[in-house]
């Protein structure tokens, strides 16, 4: 029986979670993703003009570098050398976690070393949102914030801290999607109760947003 826990990215560059693995999701506990592409895209104020939100999804699942660049443009780290982000956060306390709801499973992602970790082999996205496209569309990111890090902040400022942290994030998702043709909405209905007791959540963290991304439905 295979061991694996590291896939490196190399392994993975042109396909997607499912077809460009040999290994399944229970034995990819850490996937490398490839390097993001940081040129290129299109002008800022054409992709403001066509930043839309869409509830029609293809069931065809996005390409593994392509999920690298949108975690990457969501909140990856642009800075390597003080780690920071593409999204800014209130104090820098990069409080906002995103999850990834595939429907190879459920991974966490990982900025520090722009990666994947599995945390639930399950196909869990009709768990994202109430509405019946999150479960068809491919990528179902949910935005957790993790209180803890707040420091001293206030619960009522750390609660409008995240939310707007949050949004700095998704909107980062609108417009990586905006650019490179992909759909996209960010959702607020959502069983935060019974999603958050599947992800094993802490009671000082909190499902703020969850946002699906996918190829609009011809």
């Amino acid at each position: 029986m295979r061991r694996t826990l590291l896939l490196i990215a190399s392994c993975v560059c042109a396909a997607s979670l499912c077809c460009a693995v040999s290994l399944s999701a229970e034995e990819i506990k850490l996937l490398l993703l490839p390097k993001p592409q940081v040129s290129g895209g299109r002008p800022l104020m054409q992709v403001l003009k066509d930043r839309s939100s869409s509830r029609s999804f293809s069931p065809a699942k996005i390409p593994v570098p392509m999920l690298s660049n949108l975690l990457w443009a969501a909140n990856g780290i642009n800075r390597p050398d003080i780690g920071k982000r593409t999204a800014p956060s209130a104090m820098n306390k990069q409080e906002i976690d995103i999850y990834v709801s595939t429907a190879e499973g459920l991974y966490l992602y990982e900025a520090a070393s722009h990666s994947l970790k599995l945390i639930i082999p399950e196909d869990l996205r009709a768990l994202t949102g109430q509405q019946d496209f999150a479960k068809e569309a491919p990528v179902n990111l949910i935005y957790v914030a993790d209180l803890s890090r707040m420091g001293k902040a206030s619960k009522e400022d750390a609660e409008l801290y995240s939310a707007a942290d949050t949004g700095f994030i998704s909107q980062n998702v609108y417009l990586y999607c905006a650019s490179e043709g992909l759909a996209t909405v960010v959702r607020g209905s959502i069983d935060r109760q019974t999603l958050a007791k599947t992800l094993k959540l802490r009671p000082d963290q909190k499902i703020i947003l969850a946002q699906s991304v996918g190829y609009p439905k011809k």
